[in-house]
């Protein structure tokens, strides 16, 4: 199951390498640029749709991130840690007594970053699963961190797009990814309601490394809710 983690953070280009690293190790990623879309997002949370972990900037447009902790711990159990430029010791202690879970100053590694999200999520009885990188199943071959895909030794041309898709897909095989998932993560949350985007592009995977598209092997639809890549070997 994958991990829905509410990144809040204002720096557009931090909040967009961070969410892509987040999605690289197979976790659902929510941003929100300020204090109002974090709110707005934390309101709309659905029964089966809540948020197992937030990350929270301190300085944002509209508020300050202190009044977001507040907030989510009213809402939630789920851990919160705070990423601040603010190094003060004051700061870490005021924050940490008010609910956060932890508090790692900018800049930091993405190793340290990742290591904090496992041990908050595991204190709170929550394990992150890890993502699926290499892939192998009858003949077809596909390594995330070199970025290459085969099928019976012959090497698979995909689009960006597509291929934004099929990791998805691998990071989380043998598990369904709905089809607001895949469009949040491959598209961006602005397209949630177009479907069709995935429909459209399931079909071009399928057809590239299906045997038989119309009768998948790899792909498996799951009827009412998206797709499920076939686990792995």
């Amino acid at each position: 199951m994958a991990i829905r983690i509410l990144l809040i953070e204002d720096d557009r280009e931090l909040g967009k390498a961070l969410r892509n690293t987040l999605v690289t190790e197979g976790h659902s990623v929510s941003t929100a640029a300020s204090f109002s879309e974090a709110q707005a997002l934390l309101a709309n949370q659905s029964a089966g749709q809540v948020f197992d972990l937030f990350l929270l900037d301190l300085g944002l447009p509209d508020g300050d991130g202190r009044e977001f902790l507040d907030l989510a711990r009213k809402a939630s159990q789920a851990p919160v840690i705070v990423i601040s430029a603010r190094p003060q010791e004051e700061s870490k202690i005021e924050l940490l007594d008010a609910g956060a879970d932890d508090y790692l100053v900018k800049p930091f590694s993405v190793g340290e970053l990742l290591a904090r999200i496992r041990v908050a999520l595991r204190h709170r009885g929550n394990l992150a699963q890890p993502a699926t990188l290499l892939y192998q199943r009858d003949g077809l071959h596909i390594d995330l961190v070199k970025r290459e895909i085969s099928l019976h030794g012959h090497d698979v041309k995909l689009t960006p797009t597509e291929y934004e898709l099929l990791a998805r897909l691998v990071r989380s095989a043998g598990q369904a990814v709905s089809h607001r998932q895949l469009l949040a993560d491959v598209w961006g949350p602005e397209y949630l309601e177009h479907t069709q985007y995935t429909r459209l592009y399931v079909g071009q995977l399928r057809a590239k490394i299906e045997k038989n598209p119309a009768d998948p092997h790899f792909i498996l639809t799951e009827t009412g809710v998206g797709y499920r890549m076939l686990s792995g070997d």
